[in-house]
């Protein structure tokens, strides 16, 4: 059974109209809190553009440990949907890494122009590829952000978190 076929089990086409209620977002929003108060911890007397550097590290840093823990349930659900793993497989996989790898750039300053520009390209391409599950092919189909730990739906949520990014 290929990726979008084990996904179809759990997820569907537009014509069923999904309800969502806040507790299917529950374990997203525990997340953001988290990092939020990691945040404001890390960034006690700095100014806004090293709270943001704060915040962006914690967020890939957090995100990435969540891929990681079911690495390859997160890969086929990210080959469904992001534009660049639907081709490549080993972008599936390393893409856990390549958000590790900018969290820790974001806290330690590392090259943080080559972070930011990175962060932009692949966020942007994500978002691409959501807009077109979404509004496209009207696809419900589970979003990767938690790396397959909790099962919960791609939605506008998931694209504003992408374009916000």
């Amino acid at each position: 059974m290929n990726h979008k076929e084990h996904y179809n089990n759990h997820f569907h086409k537009d014509s069923e109209k999904p309800h969502y209620s806040l507790r299917d977002f529950t374990p997203l929003i525990a997340v953001f809190v988290i990092i939020f108060i990691l945040t404001a911890i890390a960034s006690r007397g700095q100014n806004a553009i090293d709270t943001m550097r704060n915040f962006m590290g914690l967020f890939f840093l957090t995100f990435g440990v969540f891929k990681i823990v079911k690495w390859k349930g997160f890969a086929d659900a990210y080959q469904i949907y992001d534009l660049v793993a639907q081709r490549s497989r080993l972008y599936a996989i390393l893409y856990p890494l390549i958000e590790l790898a900018l969290g820790a750039a974001f806290l330690l300053s590392l090259n943080l122009y080559l972070a930011s520009w990175t962060t932009f390209v692949v966020m942007f391409v994500s978002a691409v590829g959501v807009a077109n599950e979404l509004f496209v092919k009207k696809n419900q189909i589970p979003c990767a952000w938690l790396g397959a730990v909790f099962k919960i739906p791609m939605t506008y949520v998931t694209l504003a978190e992408d374009l916000l990014m």
